[in-house]
């Protein structure tokens, strides 16, 4: 189990850096460069791809034998292109934030180029869609593309791919698209860059008495109400995010920073151990590559609601989810589709792929395994769905 505290941050070989619109932008007007070059210069030092004689500024703070690996996710790209555009507010139209999206990539990848090639280093522009991690052929795709680029020694700088995803296939923020690319590199630290300097027990807008959370395990259920949303207008992440990025990315083993990308130094800081922001903690055991990749699917198609016994069975056991525990079969869906299953109070505890459509599904619900047979003239399988293709949640 890779259990990550602030001491043993040193001993962190792959992280997965994700920096906010909020720090990217200056107040809406485009990309702040000073801000980017700051943030190149401070992973240049922990890829440690320079000759620290070269310029001393990059190597205070920096380690000299231990390199770190970076995958960088980077929002800012529709920000910048409403300012190549001219547009003061943030459009309502899907396809002028897709055309937004389109022209600020550009300068957003030029960015990032230009100043990783001050140290060196080369970069690598990759853009996903939910698609491209529900499809498990894409997924294992993705991560070799991704894994190679790392063993090349080039930054992969990853963004959704706004200009061809629609509502129904987005990650809906940079937050879970960092999260679930931890769990596709197998990284040992996602570090989310905010405005904020971490996570409070209450929100610090209306409360001067909130206090900043340190170290806290990511999966504790008193962080739930902790947790704002967003009041910016160019990002659509809010604390509320950044904590279900941190649970998503626990699921691999890999611990969360939430921390201010405005503190000087701070990924070298954080590298060194220092209490910065809010460590989430990955204390759980991680779950197999398969299980990670059921777990990060975010479109459900359809619902099954299951009866109590079915429920505990599921919840205790782990088990295969038959016919005859099921109440209830909600939405459309086909053989092989994500479905969410939920206890008879709504509440969800698993999700898996299912092995009969919608139609089928309500025909046999309630039935035992023995009567499929009879009541659709075959059996494709036993289970409704089979604890391979089962998480828990």
């Amino acid at each position: 189990m890779k259990i990550v505290e602030r001491n043993h941050l040193r001993k962190t070989r792959r992280w997965v850096v994700k920096i906010g619109s909020a720090l990217l932008t200056n107040e809406g007007s485009g990309l702040d460069y000073d801000a980017i070059n700051l943030w190149v210069k401070q992973m240049a030092g922990l890829i440690g791809a320079y000759n620290p004689g070269e310029d001393s500024s990059l190597a205070e703070g920096s380690p000299s034998n231990d390199p770190i690996e970076i995958v960088l996710v980077s929002s800012g790209a529709v920000a910048e292109g409403m300012k190549r555009l001219g547009w003061a507010e943030r459009p309502d139209s899907v396809y002028k934030l897709q055309a937004a999206a389109a022209v600020g990539q550009m300068g957003l990848i030029q960015a990032y180029e230009s100043q990783f090639k001050k140290h060196k280093l080369h970069t690598a522009q990759i853009l996903l869609t939910h698609d491209d991690l529900s499809n498990r052929t894409r997924y294992l795709n993705a991560r070799s593309v991704l894994l190679k680029l790392i063993n090349l020694g080039i930054v992969p700088v990853v963004n959704e791919n706004d200009t061809v995803v629609t509502d129904e296939i987005r990650f809906g923020d940079n937050d879970t698209l960092a999260a679930l690319v931890a769990n596709l590199i197998d990284a040992d630290l996602l570090v989310i860059l905010t405005d904020q300097q971490g996570m409070f027990d209450s929100d610090p807008r209306y409360n001067p008495q909130a206090r900043l959370l340190t170290e806290v395990d990511a999966l504790s259920p008193e962080l739930d109400g902790m947790a704002g949303d967003s009041k910016g207008t160019l990002g659509r992440g809010g604390m509320a995010t950044k904590l279900r990025a941190a649970r998503l990315a626990a699921r691999s083993g890999a611990a969360t920073i939430i921390a201010s990308g405005k503190e000087e130094n701070v990924l070298s800081r954080i590298y060194h151990g220092e209490s910065i922001g809010t460590l989430l903690m990955a204390n759980q055991a991680p779950l197999l590559a398969r299980k990670q990749w059921l777990a990060g699917h975010l479109q459900m198609k359809g619902e099954l609601v299951l009866d109590n016994g079915a429920a505990t069975v599921l919840k205790e056991k782990g088990s295969s989810l038959l016919a005859v525990g099921v109440k209830d079969v909600i939405g459309q869906f086909a053989r092989g589709d994500m479905v969410v299953c939920v206890d008879e109070n709504g509440q969800e505890i698993a999700r898996g792929l299912i092995n009969y459509s919608s139609d089928e599904s309500l025909k046999i619900r309630g039935h035992a395994t023995s009567k499929i047979s009879g009541i659709l003239g075959y059996v494709d399988e036993p289970e409704l769905i089979h604890r391979d293709n089962l998480i828990v949640i």
